[in-house]
């Protein structure tokens, strides 16, 4: 219990805000939310789960349909889903869930959840990302070697020194 409280905090039943889920339900692609039962379909396909065990769709929805507004538009979860439709594609109840990470994402920015600094670095990572799997995927096809070791040890190395 003491890991859920610390990635979610205590929060006291007035600070919910009841009225987040209607507003995500407005926006295009969010008119499903309440319909998630929580049955695991959405993380069970989702890649970012696989390398985050922190990040998970049906828990993010849940905090929303809680009216959990604040812990939601201020996590850094919201900016780690790739947007690649999996979650959506394999939902039995049609929660479009990669919407709603746009709509959190636009109303975490309208909102000045997130500051102009970090913004700015999420514009670059998005720019940065697609072109480092296009030059892993040419040099697969262009060479012996296989680049994801040495990519990976980059990554150990960065995570080492923060």
């Amino acid at each position: 219990m003491a890991e859920k409280e610390a990635v979610l905090g205590v929060i006291e039943v007035s600070e919910l805000d009841p009225e987040f889920k209607y507003e995500i339900m407005k926006q295009p692609g969010g008119e499903n939310i309440t319909r998630c039962f929580t049955c695991g379909t959405c993380p069970a396909g989702c890649p970012v789960t696989n390398v985050d065990c922190q990040y998970n769709p049906k828990r993010i929805i849940r905090m929303i349909v809680l009216g959990m507004r604040h812990e939601v538009l201020s996590s850094p979860l919201i900016w780690l889903c790739e947007l690649c439709y999996r979650c959506s594609a394999h939902c039995p109840q049609q929660v479009n869930f990669t919407d709603i990470m746009r709509t959190l994402r636009y109303m975490a920015v309208k909102g000045n959840y997130v500051a102009p600094e970090i913004l700015e670095k999420l514009e670059a990572v998005k720019k940065f990302s697609p072109t480092v799997r296009h030059d892993m995927i040419q040099a697969i096809f262009k060479s012996d070697t296989d680049p994801i070791p040495k990519i990976e040890d980059v990554l150990q190395e960065l995570k080492k020194n923060g």
